[in-house]
C-alpha cells in the first residue's frame, strides 16, 4: 500500500493490515466483525471468498479504475457499495502508453545497453523505427483510450479502435472485429477493462492479424492477452515487439521475453507517479468520508 494512503486511512479509521497476517483465514476469523470497508488495488480486491468472510461488509474501494479484482456480482447482491480512482489515473497512463511506443519502436532499452556495456566503441547502433505516421489500433476507446488516442494524433498516427459498439463522439474509424481492427493498424494498443469478454481478446489470431511488422501495447491488463501465443509470436518472428506493462501471472514474467530486446518490460506502473498515486489516495479517502457520512459517493461503480 502506498504510505501516503496508509498513513490517511490509518488517521481517521481502525486500519486492518492483512499483507502482515500470514493466514487469510485466521485473520477474517478474528476480525470479521470488525470490518466494514475494504480498499483493493490491481493485484488484491474482494473475491467471493473475501466477501463472504465479511457479514458487516458495506463498502469496497479499489486503488485503480480496474474492477477485475473484485467480485461485482456478489457486492451487487449484498448491497456492498464499490469505488474506484478513474480519471485522476487517465494521463498518466496514456503517457506511458505513449512512452512504451516510443521505446519499442525506436529500441531505447536496447540502445541504452549498446552505450552502457562499452559497445558503442566498436560501431554505430542498429537502425531502429519511425512512430511517427503509424496506424494506431486502440481496444478500448473508454477514458484512457481515448487520452492515447490524442496523444498519438500529435504524431500524425491515424486511429482506429475496436469497442463493444460504435463511440457517438469521435470520428476514428470502429472496427466491430478486433482482427479487422489488428489487419489495419501497424500499432495495437490494449486499453480496455478486463472482463469475461475481453480475457484473451489478443489471441493467436489476433496476433497473426497484426503480423511480423506489428507492435502490440498493453497497459490493460495481463490476462487481455493469451501470453504463451504472445511469446511463440516473438520468438517465431510474428511479431516485431511488444511493450507491457501488465503480464498474466504477476509478478511472474516470462522468462523468454528476458532476453528480447525488441521487448520492453515495465512493472506495471502506469499510474506510478507521485502525484497520481496522492490524487488516487485523496479521491479514495474522500469517496470513504462521504460514505459513512451519508453522503452521495464520488465514484460509485456500485
Amino acid at each position: 500500500m502506498s504510505e501516503y494512503l496508509e498513513h490517511e486511512l490509518s488517521t481517521r479509521f481502525t486500519l486492518l493490515k492483512l499483507w502482515t497476517h500470514s493466514s487469510k483465514p485466521k485473520f477474517f476469523k478474528q476480525n470479521s466483525n470488525l470490518i466494514k470497508a475494504v480498499v483493493g488495488d490491481t493485484s488484491c480486491g474482494a473475491d467471493a471468498e473475501m466477501i463472504e468472510s465479511l457479514p458487516r461488509l458495506e463498502i469496497v474501494a479499489s486503488y485503480s479504475v480496474g474492477l477485475d479484482k473484485i467480485d461485482l456480482e456478489k457486492c451487487r447482491a449484498k448491497g456492498i457499495r464499490v469505488t474506484n480512482t478513474p480519471d485522476v489515473l487517465t494521463d498518466d497512463v496514456a503517457d506511458l502508453a505513449i512512452g512504451l511506443i516510443m521505446a519499442v519502436l525506436r529500441r531505447v532499452s536496447a540502445s541504452d545497453g549498446f552505450v552502457r556495456s562499452g559497445k558503442w566503441k566498436d560501431g554505430d547502433f542498429r537502425l531502429a523505427t519511425k512512430f511517427s505516421g503509424k496506424s494506431v489500433g486502440i481496444v478500448g476507446l473508454g477514458r484512457i483510450g481515448s487520452a492515447i488516442a490524442k496523444r498519438a494524433e500529435a504524431f500524425r498516427c491515424p486511429i482506429s479502435y475496436h469497442s463493444r459498439s460504435q463511440k457517438r463522439h469521435t470520428d476514428y474509424k470502429y472496427y466491430s472485429n478486433i482482427i479487422d481492427l489488428a489487419t489495419n493498424c501497424q500499432i495495437l494498443i490494449v486499453a480496455c477493462a478486463l472482463t469475461q469478454e475481453t480475457h484473451h481478446i489478443v489471441n493467436h489470431k489476433v496476433i497473426d492479424a497484426l503480423g511480423p511488422n506489428g507492435i502490440l501495447i498493453n497497459i490493460g491488463r495481463g490476462a487481455h492477452v493469451d501470453e504463451p501465443e504472445l511469446v511463440s509470436a516473438l520468438l517465431e518472428g510474428r511479431l516485431a515487439g511488444a511493450g507491457l506493462d501488465v503480464y498474466e501471472n504477476e509478478p511472474k514474467v516470462p522468462e523468454q521475453l528476458l532476453g528480447l530486446d525488441n521487448v520492453v518490460l515495465l512493472p506495471h506502473v502506469g499510474s506510478n507517479t507521485k502525484e497520481t498515486s496522492k490524487a488516487m489516495a485523496d479521491l479514495m479517502i474522500k469517496n470513504f468520508e462521504a460514505y459513512f457520512g451519508n453522503k452521495p459517493l464520488l465514484t460509485p461503480v456500485l
